[in-house]
């Protein structure tokens, strides 16, 4: 990602090694429930919303990673819905989408942050979908 790593709009969540491969933990960052997932063995790392609103529960981080074509998703430990780990979008219904947010890796820990991505930042993970 593009994103500068600045400590104060980042929040360190645990090393990258505290999260198995191709799970999600749950962390709370800014007053809000993260659900953080790593994806692989690698440093892939996305964050979305842990509120399901589908079930109204805070259960995204157990979900199950998959992909649906060229997308990495969860499927939501409930109702099984299936939402996109780069965007948020729920791909059965959009009105129940939930907020992304970045992640990264950088000096062994994984890091967040829950401003707002920025245009460029969204203009990047729809050319990576397009590809």
């Amino acid at each position: 990602m593009s994103q500068a790593h600045h400590p104060e709009t980042w929040t360190a969540i645990c090393t990258l090694r505290d999260i198995v491969p191709n799970t999600g933990v749950c962390a709370l960052v800014d007053r809000k429930q993260v659900a953080v997932f790593r994806i692989g063995r690698g440093e892939e790392v996305y964050a979305i919303a842990n509120f399901d609103p589908n079930a109204r529960a805070n259960v995204l981080s157990r979900g199950l990673i998959g992909s649906l074509g060229p997308r990495t998703v969860v499927a939501s430990p409930i109702y099984k819905h299936h939402f996109d780990l780069r965007t948020g979008e729920c791909l059965e219904a959009p009105e129940y989408s939930v907020d992304a947010y970045a992640a990264r890796v950088y000096d062994g820990k994984v890091w967040v942050t829950t401003a707002a991505m920025d245009r460029e930042l969204e203009e990047e993970l729809e050319e990576e979908l397009a590809a």
